[in-house]
């Protein structure tokens, strides 16, 4: 499948020399939420809407899609991505670091079609990202030389210094976090913030090299929390339905 012939949707942009490639990592062996990856909302497979956003992103070469599975293998190839190779069974394990799927895409990228300055992986489980929201992270990669990686987050609803407990060995409830100064207001603790699957954009290199994701300099680019919702349950999945009908309804 190597020499299969592919589609450049976007290239030679004017005013970027870079080359930015976009990835969706999308495997077939969900448990939380069977079919996840290819389950309709609102009117197209979930998948389709991160192919849609990743389509709609001008700078974006390409939209490859990695997964084991020959069902969401040719969704995605109906809605405009390409799916270039399947993934090797052991890299789509339900303990498979995701980090070394981004490296064997990142591998098969280079080997086949030459080097790349930013890897954008864009899970299917984001639906409601907004390109601006995409393009926010490459120009934060790119501002400056020392940044590895760039996450999205939004900020956090509840926070670790203020609602959150542990549990000691008897049972005995501590807060999670502490600090030299009581903390007895939620607007008097440290801002936090959620790290949402909006977009992931990085460095070829360090992907390469990295054994985690905070291993290098780590920016962020905060979004909307209506573009923030992560599929991963049924739960959030029904969540997902709701909002999808109100932007419907919306004028």
């Amino acid at each position: 499948m190597a020499n299969e012939s592919h589609t450049v949707v976007h290239a030679d942009i004017p005013g970027d020399p870079r080359r930015h490639v976009a990835f969706i990592f999308a495997r077939g062996g969900s448990k939380g939420l069977p079919g996840k990856n290819i389950k309709p909302l609102a009117g197209k497979p979930l998948i389709a809407h991160a192919i849609a956003t990743a389509r709609a992103c001008p700078r974006l070469e390409t939209v490859i899609v990695s997964t084991d599975d020959p069902a969401i293998a040719a969704v995605a190839r109906d809605h405009g991505a390409e799916v270039p190779f399947l993934r090797p069974v052991h890299l789509a394990q339900d303990d498979s670091p995701e980090l070394l799927a981004w490296r064997h895409a990142i591998g098969w990228f280079q080997r086949e079609r030459g080097a790349f300055d930013s890897f954008v992986s864009l899970p299917a489980t984001a639906p409601f990202r907004a390109v601006a929201d995409v393009e926010a992270c490459l120009d934060r990669l790119h501002e400056r030389d020392d940044t590895d990686i760039v996450i999205t987050v939004c900020p956090a609803a509840r926070s670790p210094w203020f609602t959150m407990v542990r549990l000691d060995p008897d049972g005995i409830a501590h807060m999670l976090l502490t600090s030299y100064q009581p903390i007895f207001r939620r607007q008097d603790a440290p801002p936090v913030y959620d790290i949402t699957p909006v977009a992931y954009v990085a460095r070829p290199a360090f992907v390469l090299s990295a054994d985690r994701l905070f291993a290098g300099r780590v920016r962020t680019i905060q979004v909307p929390p209506e573009h923030a919702l992560d599929i991963d349950t049924p739960w959030d999945f029904r969540l997902a339905e709701c909002i999808a009908c109100l932007n419907l309804e919306s004028p």
